[in-house]
């Protein structure tokens, strides 16, 4: 009998190796830690937010799984994907008590999309572009898709720590994408879709931005964080839709970034910064 084919025998679609990435990412007074990878979870956030709460983790881990089933991005909305098709992790990081003041943790999210989209572009030679206030914008047939997305959360129990969920589509095809304005760094024609060498590169990114925001003492304008993120920002300068928590919606144009990392739109002759929304690039008429 011929045996089937699972999800884990994909040969396109190579486990990642810990030993050779705790090599390479953990050092002394490095931010990373620790780093594990488990085969499969519900979501890398939950995980390392409930580790944190029991003192099973500290600050600078990282935790990886070739396969996440219940991941979650902003507003409760889902996160699936096939079996070692992307990078599905989490970091636990503790920014009070390195110094940053609890009203600039807003800017942390910001920062790993800065992270992110700086390593894709470098190693996977894609331009990525930062929709706010957390998503990771390609081009696949000339259209801007998601490939990635960044979900921050405090820890229950703790008075600072924070755990930084990041999600990337890698290799999936068409055919794979949850909903057609989906993307991967496969579509977009990324010169790699090797897994390794991405998830170093972000890792890499991530903690040489936040080492520089730490040192600042959150300052994005002292860490050039403000101006890195606006030069990333394919919403800026965009007519806009802003779907309000509650149900409220804003039309106007995305015209700046205030300094709590807020987007400021322009409407009818007003300018007023938006802490929490679901934004929509709308076509210039």
């Amino acid at each position: 009998m011929t045996p089937q084919p699972s999800r884990w025998s994909d040969l396109d679609r190579p486990p990642l190796r810990v030993s050779p990435l705790r090599s390479a990412l953990i050092w002394p007074d490095g931010v990373w830690t620790r780093i594990d990878v488990t085969e499969s979870t519900g979501s890398t956030n939950a995980d390392l937010a409930a580790a944190a709460s029991a003192g099973r983790a500290r600050p600078g881990t990282v935790l990886i799984a070739e396969e996440q089933t219940r991941g979650r991005g902003r507003l409760g909305r889902g996160w699936s994907a096939p079996a070692r098709s992307g990078l599905f992790f989490s970091v636990l990081l503790d920014p009070e008590r390195a110094g940053v003041p609890a009203h600039r943790l807003t800017w942390l999210p910001l920062l790993a999309g800065v992270a992110a989209a700086t390593a894709l572009s470098r190693v996977g030679g894609v331009d990525t572009a930062l929709k706010w206030p957390n998503d990771l914008l390609v081009s696949v047939g000339g259209e801007e898709r998601k490939v990635g997305g960044i979900l921050a959360e405090r820890v229950v129990g703790d008075d600072g720590a924070v755990v930084l969920g990041l999600g990337l589509n890698v290799s999936l095809r068409a055919d794979e994408l949850p909903v057609p304005t989906a993307g991967s760094l496969l579509l977009a024609n990324a010169v790699t879709t090797d897994r390794d060498p991405l998830l170093r590169a972000v890792l890499r990114s991530l903690a040489d931005w936040y080492r520089r925001w730490v040192e600042a003492a959150g300052d994005p304008a002292v860490s050039g964080l403000d101006a890195a993120y606006a030069a990333g920002c394919a919403t800026l300068g965009r007519t806009v839709r802003a779907e309000l928590p509650g149900g409220g919606e804003l039309r106007g144009e995305a015209v700046a970034l205030d300094g709590d990392g807020r987007l400021v739109i322009e409407a009818a002759g007003s300018r007023q910064p938006v802490a929490a929304a679901d934004i929509i690039h709308l076509r210039a008429t």
